[in-house]
């Protein structure tokens, strides 16, 4: 795809935009037939066997250009865009309005402000394993105007081990990596665009999260679904797939460079309306 500009404002300082704190990221096996549903045409998906991978980002950020937040995204699928692949996102949920603005006006985001609602349970010591842990319990809801919508419960198990004397090996090995991300396509952004994150940080393979949704909790009440019900019930699809990998990332720097257009609008760009995280 040819590069058309570069575009970015300057409403929340000059990029490279800085986030820091900690996360999971958790890979899903996505029906290739709910994931073309949510990205665009004119993109290739790559699938085998009839899924694709999917699954969500859970981040709490400590420090970002708009103070503490948490943020969810609903992670579609992977599309081909030679020489790479690019992950593609369902909808991102973040308790940040200003988050949320920054990410649908500079990114053309499918961004929605949310609720985390956090409790901790405590695991009982077993002695065969010397240690103790904790379960943390995430309640996530949409805020629409005046309703609010109860979508997720995620619980993230800690595993019961053994103090680790070296915080390091507890943390997992430090890496670097890129994450290039194509997002537009949507009511505030119709063109598509291009934007890459830089990331740092430690990771570790964890439990996977259980996720607990309400499927089709609008069909049953018989209410026409419209272009953003539409849009939340796919990514409860995404989220409520099969889990296959867990990743936890501590340390978290990541360093989202200003998006630049790679292609003209969409003429219908709620139809797709979809798009690559994060916010």
């Amino acid at each position: 795809m040819e590069i058309k500009e570069t575009k970015y404002s300057s409403g929340y300082g000059k990029p490279p935009w800085i986030f820091k704190g900690s996360a999971l990221y958790q890979f899903h096996l996505v029906k290739a037939e709910i994931a073309r549903a949510i990205i665009p045409k004119e993109f290739r998906l790559v699938e085998a066997f009839g899924y694709t991978l999917g699954g969500f980002f859970l981040a709490n950020y400590s420090e970002s250009p708009f103070g503490p937040f948490d943020e969810l995204v609903a992670i579609a699928g992977i599309v081909w865009n030679p020489p790479t692949s690019h992950a593609w996102a369902a909808r991102v949920y973040v308790n940040s309005d200003n988050a949320c603005t920054h990410g649908r006006k500079e990114f053309g985001l499918p961004s929605q402000v949310a609720t985390f609602s956090k409790s901790i349970t405590a695991v009982s010591d077993r002695p065969e394993r010397n240690g103790k842990g904790s379960n943390v319990n995430i309640h996530v809801a949409e805020i629409d105007g005046p309703v609010t919508t109860g979508l997720y419960d995620i619980r993230l198990e800690s595993p019961i081990s053994k103090t680790n004397p070296l915080k390091w090996m507890a943390l997992g090995p430090a890496i670097k990596m890129s994450l290039p991300s194509f997002s537009g396509h949507t009511e505030y952004i119709p063109q598509l665009l291009k934007y890459n994150c830089q990331i740092e940080c430690r990771v570790k393979p964890t439990s996977p999260a259980r996720v607990l949704g309400s499927m089709n909790r609008i069909e049953s009440q018989n209410v026409e679904l419209n272009e953003s019900s539409k849009k939340r019930e796919m990514s409860i699809s995404v989220m409520l797939s099969k889990p296959i990998l867990a990743l936890e990332f501590n340390c978290l720097k990541m360093e989202v460079q200003p998006p630049i257009v790679v292609s003209k609008g969409s003429p219908h760009p709620l139809e797709h309306g979809l798009s690559s995280y994060p916010s």
